[in-house]
């Protein structure tokens, strides 16, 4: 048999066998890696958001409140941090890096929260169209982070169990043998809360 006959045979093999792999699952852990990585995008566009209205949000409120210097200096300095940290695909890839950038996310949303609650003690900035404007957006985007993250922990939990059950744990180790699992959210569930924003029944 020839070279050419014997590389169109495979080929022929290769396109009749194709309906019987995605059949048994071997399409199933690109699939949900992609599916995963797609859901850690949005993530990262929620975060982005956010860390996009904070300058606005900290010159509104040092109009009103200018020598609540420390917790404005808090927000810059925590968003800073946030916004320093490589994001794309590869961090799924260091846990470490996952981590810390998790991390910075959560003080972030601390010193937001300690913003936030100054507003109380300043009815002209509670007032402040511009400043009602502001919240109701950040209020939005931490609801879509929730949304988000939510998505991404269940692509992730999708994913990973793919790497660990029948058929498809198979193709990950004969085939997909660099697949790893990936990581989702650790941190403590009292550091994951959204900053309270509402501030519609105030005196």
């Amino acid at each position: 048999m020839s070279m050419r006959a014997s590389v169109m045979r495979a080929i022929l093999m290769l396109m009749l066998a194709m309906p019987l792999l995605s059949a048994c699952g071997f399409n199933t852990i690109p699939t949900r890696e992609e599916q995963a990585k797609a859901a850690w995008s949005e993530v990262l566009n929620q975060y982005q958001r956010r860390a996009d209205l904070i300058p606005n949000l900290v010159e509104t409120v040092k109009g009103y409140a200018a020598h609540e210097r420390e917790v404005l200096e808090g927000v810059v300095e925590a968003r800073a941090k946030a916004t320093q940290i490589q994001v794309d695909a590869s961090l799924l890839e260091n846990p470490e890096a996952f981590k810390t950038f998790m991390e910075s996310q959560s003080q972030l949303s601390g010193a937001l929260s300690r913003l936030l609650a100054i507003a109380e003690n300043y009815p002209d900035l509670k007032a402040s169209q511009n400043f009602l404007a502001l919240q109701a957006q950040l209020e939005g985007t931490e609801n879509r982070i929730a949304v988000a993250r939510r998505d991404y922990i269940e692509a992730v939990r999708l994913y990973n169990t793919s790497l660990k059950t029948l058929p498809s744990m198979l193709w990950a180790k004969f085939w997909f043998t660099d697949a790893e699992p990936l990581p989702t959210f650790t941190i403590a569930e009292e550091n994951q809360s959204a900053p309270t924003v509402d501030f519609g029944s105030g005196g």
